[in-house]
């Protein structure tokens, strides 16, 4: 950690819970939700790859559309819910560890930074409604690059805004994919395992694996130096 300056932080998935929006309607999803929401998620993120191989590009927010039309489809849900679906994800809650952590983070003199797919709208919007307006220096998101992750040119963004080495950033996510791309361009990386998972094939290994943000804390020293 002597050589790190900036840790920077994955949002959907490792700040927030992608599937608390689905998860606030299960009344009106009933037993399904759980599943509804898994296929939306996988949906998304499988746009993101595939516009971004076909450079057809769309911001994150359009490919939620979408991916909830294929999904609501999918599963039967009336349509009627669409919009109420959409406002929530608009407002993810945060794992229940996340602003504590981040709060104590804030005391040391690392860089403290989101490095997202989202757009800048909805992670400032994400950020204001959970109240951690304050805690990051800095909020990438992947709209400056035209492309999604793990393109390289999105990991760019932080290294040439700091003007700092790829091995002085730590970079934390939820999702292997992203673990890998970030690790295979240099990044050292902390794998956010909350479920228990199996980490990915994808000729990388992280550096560290935790079970949940708190745990990152242990990992570095927090107080100003």
């Amino acid at each position: 950690m002597k050589k790190i300056k900036a840790i920077i932080f994955d949002a959907y998935g490792t700040l927030f819970d992608v599937n608390s929006a689905a998860e606030k309607c299960k009344e009106k999803l009933g037993d399904k939700w759980e599943g509804f929401a898994n296929y939306w998620r996988t949906t998304q993120l499988e746009y993101t790859w595939l516009r971004s191989l076909m450079r057809r590009h769309k911001d994150f927010w359009q490919i939620t559309e979408d991916s909830l039309d294929k999904s609501m489809n999918f599963y039967n849900i009336d349509n009627s819910m669409r919009s109420e679906l959409l406002s929530l994800y608009k407002v993810l809650s945060p794992f229940t560890e996340v602003r504590d952590t981040l709060k104590k983070l804030k005391q040391s003199n690392y860089k403290l930074a989101i490095l997202s797919n989202g757009t800048p709208d909805l992670l400032n919007e994400l950020v204001v409604s959970n109240q951690l307006k304050d805690i990051f220096d800095d909020i990438f998101s992947v709209e400056e690059a035209g492309i999604f992750k793990p393109d390289s040119k999105v990991y760019d963004l932080p290294i040439n805004k700091y003007n700092i080495e790829k091995n002085e950033v730590l970079f934390l996510s939820a999702n292997t994919w992203d673990v890998s791309g970030a690790g295979n361009y240099g990044y050292n990386t902390v794998w956010v395992n909350r479920n228990n998972n199996i980490f990915d094939k994808l000729d990388f290994e992280p550096s560290q694996q935790i079970n949940n943000l708190s745990e990152l804390l242990d990992l570095i020293t927090i107080y100003p130096i």
